[in-house]
């Protein structure tokens, strides 16, 4: 875990809960569908953006274990889009050096789906600019339950006994455990909540929330987001000897 105050550090790890697709499209009189698909550009916009800024990793948000409760038709639109997204963003973003990772459980999307995941992770496996983290049938509890399970195996299998168990070796189990915890957790639509999103991850994260929909999510909010950041004095439950407080 990082230590002391380093206030005036931009974030190495930005994550994104990305909200309010469905009511940018209904503000609108538009199909959530259309929220979803100007989505994209916003993603685009913050990809871009954390590239120049040269932020180690980006994950995003983009459909969480608890999503596949949605109505079909809109399940089926974000398949849909992110077939879509494998196929015209992959190699822009190999070109652009940036690795692409999805996060989550990949076993329950189709065999199509699972093999572009696959392709386009070996593809940008050996970029070395912007982490980039798609989180997918993802929730923090199936992540922390998930690496229970692989640790037990571990353990009964004898890679390591019981006593090794700590923080640091549990965490190895868990996603994006090769990337820097996340500093910041940025919200948008309104909302106030993690949503079950990298419970473990975010232990020492600083939030940011804004009303701001995720299809009108710019370069403007995403800097105000880290000059807040910014502004803020990270302690990590340690004290703050120059005011005692």
């Amino acid at each position: 875990m990082p230590k002391g105050n380093i206030q005036g550090h931009t974030p190495r790890h930005v994550a994104i809960i990305m909200d309010g697709n469905g009511r940018w499209a209904k503000q609108r009189g538009q199909l959530r569908a259309i929220g979803h698909r100007a989505g994209l550009k916003a993603v685009r916009n913050a990809v871009k953006f954390a590239s120049q800024k040269q932020i180690t990793a980006l994950t995003l948000y983009a459909f969480s274990s608890e999503n596949w409760n949605r109505p079909e038709k809109e399940v089926d639109a974000l398949m849909s889009l992110f077939i879509y997204a494998l196929n015209h963003e992959v190699k822009k973003l190999h070109k652009n050096n940036i690795q692409l990772r999805i996060v989550g459980d990949i076993s329950r999307f189709s065999a199509q789906l699972q093999n572009m995941i696959e392709s386009a992770q070996k593809l940008t496996a050996s970029n070395t600019g912007l982490k980039l983290n798609i989180a997918a049938n993802y929730g923090g509890r199936w992540d922390i339950v998930n690496a229970a399970k692989c640790l037990i195996e571990d353990v009964q299998g004898q890679k390591l006994s019981a006593d090794q168990v700590d923080e640091n070796s549990f965490k190895q189990y868990l996603c994006l455990n090769n990337l820097p915890e996340v500093d910041l957790v940025i919200r948008t639509g309104g909302e106030y909540r993690v949503s079950n999103f990298l419970l473990w991850q975010i232990a020492y994260a600083e939030m940011y929330f804004t009303e701001v929909l995720w299809p009108d999510f710019d370069e403007m909010v995403f800097q105000s987001a880290i000059n807040e950041f910014m502004e803020r004095e990270r302690r990590f439950g340690e004290v703050n000897t120059d005011n005692d407080s």
